[in-house]
């Protein structure tokens, strides 16, 4: 059995009680007020109060650390080294459709780097940590590796399809034409946190997608690298959150996507 850290701890019993919220609304969708946020965008009352239990949660248990979340965007803190990242639900449209795959996730970033994260599906229980230079871990019982596939013919990957008024289809087609002539399959399962937990679970063997949030991967990162896995932005660099984009896998495959990802936008 694994023992997650004070700050884990901390992190894990915010996602938990936001996370009871979200699964109350989730059973009750015909009771949720939902505002168009943008094109094919929205938000709802249960993503805008999981925030707010976030926060308070958070600035409550370490005061003076920055936030940066969806909705809030960014508020400094008088601790400059320490930021909260943060998506109190990631996956907002299939919640809004009563499909199961859904998180929150919490990311910690200190001085630049990711040292903590959390993603955590109330719907199914999935509860996903890693703390940077500890490893990574499902609840308490399991310790997380990426796949350990070393060819594309035999792996599964995991993207985001850009949706209406968001990313480029073009580049996306281009890149999908030249994955899917040569992998097993892809899938598209519409919550990014979550498909970078699953990498770092050897459940995907990769996952890529580009015009990307830093609240959307910041803690999926950590997972995948604590896991034993690679990660850079789609077009082999290192800057994933500033960038928005990320290629995620174990260290054999990366090299061979990434080529195709070249090839695609060559």
């Amino acid at each position: 059995m694994t023992t997650p850290s004070a700050l884990l701890n901390v992190m894990i019993d915010a996602a938990r009680k936001a996370g009871r919220g979200l699964a109350r609304d989730f059973g009750e969708l015909a009771e949720l007020q939902v505002s168009k946020k943008g094109v094919a965008d929205y938000v709802s009352a249960a993503d805008l109060k999981a925030e707010k239990t976030l926060l308070e949660l958070l600035s409550k248990a370490r005061p003076g650390y920055g936030f940066m979340g969806e909705e809030s965007g960014l508020i400094e803190g008088t601790d400059k080294s320490h930021t909260w990242i943060v998506d109190p639900l990631d996956g907002t449209t299939n919640f809004l459709h009563a499909m199961p795959h859904f998180a929150i996730s919490i990311g910690l970033e200190r001085e630049g780097t990711i040292v903590a994260g959390v993603v955590y599906n109330p719907a199914t229980g999935d509860l996903f940590w890693a703390e940077k230079g500890k490893g990574a871990f499902l609840g308490a019982e399991k310790r997380l590796r990426v796949a350990a596939r070393r060819t594309l013919e035999e792996s599964v990957i995991a993207t985001g399809i850009p949706f209406a008024g968001h990313g480029q289809h073009g580049r996306f087609f281009k890149e999908l034409h030249q994955l899917t002539q040569r992998v097993s399959g892809i899938r598209r399962f519409g919550a990014c946190s979550l498909d970078l937990a699953w990498v770092a679970a050897g459940r995907f063997d990769a996952f890529w997608e580009r015009s990307l949030k830093p609240w959307d991967m910041a803690a999926g990162l950590l997972l995948v690298t604590e896991a034993g896995g690679k990660v850079t932005d789609a077009d082999g660099g290192e800057d994933m959150l500033g960038g928005g984009s990320v290629l995620a896998s174990n260290r054999d495959l990366h090299p061979l996507i990434l080529e195709r990802l070249q090839a695609a936008n060559a």
